[in-house]
């Protein structure tokens, strides 16, 4: 199973806010179809990996992956909207509960958060991405 499975699995429990946790190929296709909200799209925007950490022998890598979750909700009750930006609240926190702390089976340490951004606010809709750090290793095989 990907990281990116494994957190999308992570967001999917029987609690869960959204009616959609999607990846990358479903968020591609968003302006095709009809939106369901509150959606979550999961997502890896960047890999960053350091130096090799051995002097001899083969490599060894720190890799840290950044995860994008990004939330959309539509909320059009009120005069101008402004439930969405509530929503958004409760979501992000349901989100950062479940991620920060969390350690995917395909990683090797805790989930940190990284940042969050608002990326679009218009009629009652709103995106929100919230970025999280997952450590890893990459080692050369003998």
């Amino acid at each position: 199973m990907s990281l990116v499975s494994e957190i999308r699995e992570n967001l999917k429990t029987d609690q869960t806010v959204f009616k959609i946790v999607a990846g990358a190929i479903e968020f591609s296709q968003i302006d095709k179809k009809h939106l369901a909200s509150p959606a979550a799209y999961v997502m890896v925007p960047e890999d960053a990996s350091s130096e090799n950490e051995r002097m001899t022998g083969g490599v060894l890598q720190r890799l840290e992956t950044d995860i994008a979750v990004l939330i959309v909700v539509e909320n059009l009750s009120g005069p101008f909207g402004e439930a969405a930006g509530d929503d958004l609240e409760n979501l992000k926190s349901f989100v950062r509960t479940r991620l920060i702390g969390f350690v995917p089976p395909s990683a090797t340490e805790p989930i940190t958060h990284v940042s969050g951004e608002l990326i679009k606010a218009s009629g009652g809709t709103v995106w929100f991405e919230d970025r999280f750090s997952v450590p890893s290793y990459l080692e050369q095989s003998s």
